[in-house]
């Protein structure tokens, strides 16, 4: 729902911006554009695609490890009946 109101919020202000009577210079509509933009997805609860693989092969080796350690534990558990 967040996103929704975001994505409209810079839709509006996009469209007034074009619509301006002021005709502005096309550098001045990207720049605003890209500003707006910026604001928009600052306010988003996203993560670059950087970190994200980052995160994601933290999370692999972490798994990994964890799958390592369950079958010790189970082979000590053997070794202990």
């Amino acid at each position: 729902m967040l996103h929704k109101l975001v994505i409209d919020a810079v839709s509006s202000q996009a469209s007034k911006l074009l619509m301006s009577e002021k005709g502005l210079p096309a550098p001045d509509v990207e720049k605003h554009l890209k500003t707006m933009l910026h604001s928009a997805l600052s306010k988003l609860d996203v993560v670059s695609r950087d970190e994200f693989e980052t995160q994601q092969a933290v999370l692999l080796r972490t798994r990994e490890r964890l799958e390592a350690l369950e079958a010790r534990v189970a082979e000590l558990e053997q070794q202990n009946q």
